[in-house]
């Protein structure tokens, strides 16, 4: 489909129609917004039904998890009924073609034995990482201990149930089982998708589970009609509230990658490189690299926003509500994704929303956010070494969140055609990612014919 435009008469190529519809998001932060107002106004509602128990605020780790829940059933509710994700050929699923138990019964216990084989490896993994027993990572180990029972006993109905309805059932968790067990032929290949997809929901998965407590017990306990005098701390509670928001539907996206929602991890990121961008960024690699007082900070005797422009409560205001902004950009990123939101993930192709403008709404709203906000240029102390390096050192944050988003782009550049299309769509008619590709085209355009058909033939040709 083309749309054609009157102003000079071509034809503009469509955008290619998103994977995911914005209702999932939507439904996922409704249910959310219901069960935070539930839990604040908890003492009202025992009261009156005269419920056992303390009258308090449900601001604890459990509150915390059940809010997974009322995100992710009105989000999975809304992919089955409206959108019928379920019915989409990229499932794998066939419906109308049931086999019996028995046919596929060997292919089945091949797959759960590589299922229960790659979570025990998982475990181990969390056992012997020492980061996983202190702080906050000890509540997701609580959560998952908990869960590895009823994933245990569950995953033989649910894999027999859905092998029966697969087109292709020997998937890449057969070919894992397939090489413990050594009976049948196993692809290589298979194998290193199956764990490149584990080892993303093994890693990000406890550290989502982990950073859900501390913003959630803030949110339930804040009273922000205290705090409306107070701009600044306004502020940091908006900004608490949105990130509550991207940590709960981001969690969900980790937790539910389920094939009959068309939610299932099709690859992870193949590229050495895209792993190095991405785990730089978290615990416990984050820590000694980025964090306060590590090789890459950039927060060395910084005052931050709120010191400096806080004698100005008109430019306060407007300053905290441009951090605002921001961070909703932010937000709006991971609930656009609905229930497919991960790292290092193709699920699908994600064309509205934010995306609509620039490829990465949440690394550039998230780098513009650590500008404004630290301000890494002014120092309490006086010292221009100081903001030197601390300038310095942002910008080379900046570059690892630009060097994440090229090898995110060169993963899905290879693996569908809908991606190339966007990507290209992106390059001439996104409001951002347009002028970028057009200043890029200028410089090197400076540097010979050679670096403009290079810079070409990077919009039009998927990465090898």
């Amino acid at each position: 489909m083309e749309k054609t435009s009157q102003a000079i008469g071509v034809k503009t190529p469509a955008l290619p129609k998103s994977d995911v519809s914005a209702g999932v998001g939507i439904a996922g932060l409704l249910g959310l917004v219901f069960w935070l107002l539930f839990c604040r106004t908890y003492p009202l509602t025992a009261e009156f039904l005269d419920l056992p128990g303390p009258r308090v605020r449900l601001s604890g780790q459990h509150a915390a998890l059940a809010a997974l829940l009322f995100s992710a059933v009105p989000m999975a509710v809304w992919s089955l009924l409206v959108d019928k994700v379920h019915l989409r050929p990229s499932t794998g699923i066939d419906w109308k073609r049931v086999r019996p138990n028995g046919e596929i019964m060997d292919v089945s216990v091949v797959k759960i034995a590589g299922l229960w084989a790659t979570w025990a490896i998982i475990a181990a993994f969390y056992c012997l990482a020492r980061w996983y027993w202190n702080g906050q990572y000890l509540f997701a180990i609580d959560v998952l201990k908990y869960a590895i029972i009823p994933m245990v006993v569950l995953s033989v109905p649910y894999v027999m149930w859905l092998d029966r309805r697969m087109v292709q059932p020997k998937d890449h968790a057969w070919h894992f089982g397939a090489m413990l067990i050594g009976r049948e032929a196993w692809d290589p290949e298979e194998v290193k998708k199956h764990w490149r997809a584990w080892a993303i929901k093994g890693f990000f998965g406890a550290f989502m589970i982990s950073i859900l407590p501390p913003g959630w017990a803030e949110l339930v306990n804040a009273q922000p009609a205290e705090l409306i005098n107070d701009p600044v701390k306004f502020v940091l509670l908006m900004i608490t509230a949105l990130f509550v928001i991207d940590v709960q539907i981001g969690t969900v996206g980790y937790l539910f990658t389920l094939r009959p929602l068309d939610a299932h991890i099709r690859s992870g990121n193949p590229l050495l490189a895209g792993w190095l961008a991405a785990l730089i960024c978290y615990p416990p690699f984050v820590w000694g690299i980025i964090g306060n007082g590590q090789v890459l900070s950039y927060e060395h005797n910084i005052g931050g926003w709120g010191h400096w422009i806080g004698g100005n409560t008109a430019l306060v205001w407007v300053w905290g509500m441009w951090l605002i902004v921001l961070t909703a950009i932010y937000a709006w990123a991971t609930v656009a994704f609905g229930i497919r939101f991960s790292n290092l993930t193709y699920r699908g192709v994600l064309t509205n929303g934010p995306y609509r403008f620039t490829r990465h709404p949440a690394y550039l709203s998230k780098n513009l956010f650590w500008w404004c906000s630290a301000m890494p240029f002014l120092v309490t102390n006086g010292s221009a070494s100081d903001a030197i390096r601390n300038t310095f050192f942002l910008l080379c944050v900046n570059a690892i969140y630009f060097w994440r988003a090229k090898t995110e782009e060169k993963h899905l550049l290879a693996e569908d055609q809908k991606y190339r299309d966007y990507h290209a769509w992106m390059s001439e008619h996104g409001v951002i990612t347009s002028r970028l590709t057009k200043i890029t085209r200028a410089i090197k355009r400076r540097r010979g014919p050679n670096a403009v058909r290079a810079s070409n033939d990077l919009t039009q040709e998927p990465a090898e």
